[in-house]
């Protein structure tokens, strides 16, 4: 007979209360009326704010003798 794999249950039961809190959250700043970003949002750079130094930029390195 197959054995229960209680670590992969016990992951999927952590990422459904994760998901579930975070739904509740967005609820709660819906209701009071503010838009707030996710702390994810937060932590991850804007695809605009990825390469905004401009020295930094590898082809203006190449045009630069």
């Amino acid at each position: 007979m197959a054995r229960t794999n209680f670590q992969f249950t016990k992951r999927q039961k952590e990422l459904e209360r994760k998901r579930k809190t975070e739904e509740k959250r967005q609820r709660k700043l819906e209701k009071k009326g503010g838009a707030a970003e996710t702390a994810s949002d937060e932590l991850q750079p804007s695809s605009g704010e990825e390469n905004k130094n401009p020295a930094a930029d590898p082809a203006e390195e190449k045009n630069n003798p």
